[in-house]
């Protein structure tokens, strides 16, 4: 049996950059080992398998190519991108069925597909020395004034602040170690972060997932939103700085991206957490 694979670089910011997802349209008649065989074999981050839904306007199925995960931001772009290529959906707001809940999408004229995140939940603050030591670093490359803190906004991440942008783009981390914190903690990863940019946006990223079979990763949705979220409620962000959010990523692994993000705040409380971005070089392949 053929399937027909679409890939997608997502959040690019060159035509280089940005993160691969893999989208397999009309999946309904797939099962959860075949879905499993095709993401491996892809071989992506993740791929996305767009099915019916009597609750949505789609559900959406996330696999890696080590197990399914709940909600993946960078193919969901993919998903509504290539739609909206396709001419199967239009300009405007759509919803997608996942295993993080019915989420919100909106298509906008200009190409940028926004994905609505589940309001963050805060969890657990956790010992810097423990983290150093996976990332072979000292405590003192890590913020004094900020927490390692796990943070969700539909999928468990540790998110931790560095420094300086040269410390970094200068981890090499022990990513046995990282999976063995990924397991303890119930998390998919780390996404590290500095304050310190290239071109002024809110913060410089890199994200770990070993235990998914994902060293690195380029561009990631669901931790944007989680830093977002994180960002604000430390005090990094404040209520009139809120739109238009600038993740960049990836540049470590020579493929720049950037990753749009905003929030909605009411009585200092979160409310709404959208993730965005466009992609480029859509192909298709037969698995």
């Amino acid at each position: 049996m053929e399937i027909e694979v679409y890939t997608l670089n997502v959040f690019t910011k060159t035509a280089n950059g940005g993160n691969p997802a893999g989208v397999v349209l009309d999946a309904d008649f797939l099962s959860s080992d075949e879905m499993q065989k095709i993401a491996k074999e892809v071989g992506f981050s993740e791929t996305a398998f767009v099915q019916k839904s009597k609750n949505a306007d789609y559900k959406v199925i996330f696999f890696t190519p080590d197990g399914e995960v709940d909600l993946c931001g960078h193919a969901t772009i993919a998903v509504f991108y290539l739609l909206a290529d396709k001419g199967i959906i239009q300009a405007g707001e759509y919803t997608q069925e996942t295993k993080a809940g019915i989420l919100k999408i909106e298509c906008m004229g200009d190409g940028v597909i926004y994905m609505n995140q589940c309001n963050p939940k805060f969890y657990e603050i956790l010992d810097k020395k423990e983290i150093a030591d996976t990332l072979n670093i000292d405590v003192d490359d890590i913020m004094d004034d900020l927490p390692i803190q796990i943070v969700s906004t539909g999928l468990k991440d540790i998110l931790i602040p560095i420094k300086s942008l040269k410390i970094l783009c200068d981890i090499k981390p022990d990513f046995d170690k990282i999976s063995h914190i990924s397991k303890k903690y119930d998390v998919i990863g780390y996404h590290l972060f500095t304050l310190e940019t290239k071109y002024d946006s809110t913060a410089h990223c890199r994200n770990f997932a070993p235990l998914y079979d994902i060293p690195e990763e380029a561009a990631t949705g669901t931790s944007s939103g989680a830093l977002s979220c994180y960002l604000y409620k430390h005090g990094i962000i404040l209520e009139k700085n809120i739109k238009s959010l600038v993740f960049e990523q990836g540049y470590s692994m020579k493929k720049p991206s950037s990753i749009l993000a905003d929030l909605t705040v009411l009585n200092n409380e979160i409310v709404e957490v959208k993730v965005g971005g466009t992609a480029l070089n859509i192909e298709k392949k037969k698995i």
